[in-house]
């Protein structure tokens, strides 16, 4: 496993939250994320509806950590036309990530992953208040 900064690694389960800008309900998710030297690889899944498909989205993600920072990519596996940019700043502990994700010139907003075992979801809910970004 890779170690950086911390000496923990990000593979593993994580639950997350990311909110939109507009008033719309923030959307949970799960990732599974494997870190390989500085390289994570993995995959998520989130409600369908989401992103306007039903059932259920998955998607493949990839990027890169680097100390206390990643950076990945999220593509989702049904065609959607668009990928979206995640940057995000690790917790101390490698328990949380957060940050902002964004689809260049349409929208941005705030997500939260936290370690599968880790705080509650609510500590999440709370983290990721709207506040009106474009």
């Amino acid at each position: 496993m890779a170690r950086h900064g911390n000496g923990k690694s990000l593979t593993g389960m994580w639950n997350g939250l990311y909110s939109y800008p507009r008033a719309l309900p923030p959307v949970s998710f799960t990732a599974i994320l494997i870190e390989s030297g500085a390289s994570i690889s993995g995959t998520t899944h989130e409600p369908g509806d989401s992103i306007g498909v039903g059932g259920t989205a998955y998607a493949t993600v990839f990027g890169r950590r680097t100390a206390s920072t990643v950076d990945f990519t999220k593509v989702y596996d049904s065609g959607s036309a668009h990928s979206v940019r995640y940057d995000g700043r690790i917790n101390e502990d490698a328990t949380e990530i957060e940050g902002r994700w964004q689809i260049p010139g349409v929208w941005s907003g705030k997500f939260l992953m936290i370690r599968a075992g880790g705080k509650e979801e609510a500590v999440a809910t709370e983290k990721l208040e709207p506040v009106g970004e474009r």
